[in-house]
């Protein structure tokens, strides 16, 4: 009992950890923001600004978004209104965001592994590097693997034994196609061996509903999935950071389980 106690004030302590570096974060971003912007630093901002985030509602890119935007008005005394313009594998919101006015009144997140890949895949538009005012870096997706709580698999190389017994019997939902954790899972299928059916979806809320609904019987993504891990209804079976993960550090890499990878993806606040 103790030890659970204990285990429950560790989480929480993290997570209060987590959400002051977001705020400290904040403060940084309200600052390059207004510096960014020297005709109008004096009196900048003088109406509320948009912070398009380039997923659904109810996704961990939309979630830090709106803890930022909340804290954000406390420094710019207007409001930072969210703006959820989803597509694209991440690349409709970005687009959207570049063909404003630099004028610091429209600015967006963008996942910046993601929308790199997709320009050399030629599934984006706009150049990530240099047709993009890059502001900062707030933080970076936990990708992971998850699957219903009542599953049989226990661990993921129980996972990919099975797999590799029933090729393209087994599916698993993203984000979308060429997103970050779709492609971090054909990287894991090819240095497993595993032959499995992509099912795209248009965010994490619903790669998470599909789940839970049967639909689909497991999920790449980043922490969107962190919610139903916590309350018991899904099994975080491996991350694909290089170390394990402070919030679940129960959970194996995938270097530990003999996957020689690492898929990191930061996010960064942008601008046109």
């Amino acid at each position: 009992m103790r030890i659970q106690k204990r285990k429950e004030m560790l989480k929480g302590e993290k997570m209060q950890g987590t959400m002051m570096k977001i705020l400290g974060l904040t403060g940084l971003f309200c600052f390059w923001v207004v510096a960014g912007i020297p005709a109008f630093a004096a009196e900048y901002p003088t109406k509320p600004i948009s912070l398009v985030v380039p997923y659904p509602a109810g996704g961990s890119t939309d979630v830090t978004g709106r803890v930022l935007a909340a804290a954000a008005k406390k420094y710019l005394n207007q409001p930072v209104i969210v703006e959820n313009k989803g597509g694209g594998g991440g690349t409709v919101g970005p687009n959207l965001v570049i063909a404003k006015p630099a004028d610091g009144y429209t600015i967006g997140i963008m996942a910046s592994t993601t929308v790199t890949i997709s320009w050399h895949m030629g599934k984006c538009n706009f150049n990530p590097i240099d047709d993009v005012k890059h502001i900062m870096r707030y933080t970076g997706y936990l990708y992971g693997f998850v699957v219903r709580a009542d599953s049989p698999w226990k661990t993921f190389p129980d996972y990919v034994k099975h797999v590799k017994a029933n090729p393209d019997k087994v599916s698993y939902g993203t984000t979308g196609v060429g997103t970050g954790p779709h492609l971090a899972m054909e990287q894991i299928s090819f240095l497993t061996g595993m032959k499995m059916t992509h099912v795209p979806y248009k965010g994490g809320a619903e790669c998470n509903s599909a789940l839970l609904g049967g639909h689909v019987d497991s999920v790449s993504d980043s922490t969107s999935w962190g919610p139903l891990v916590d309350a018991g209804k899904f099994r975080l079976l491996v991350v694909y950071t290089a170390t394990r993960s402070a919030r679940y550090p129960d959970v194996p890499t995938l270097k530990e389980l003999g996957i020689d990878m690492v898929f990191p993806s930061p996010l960064e606040i942008m601008g046109p």
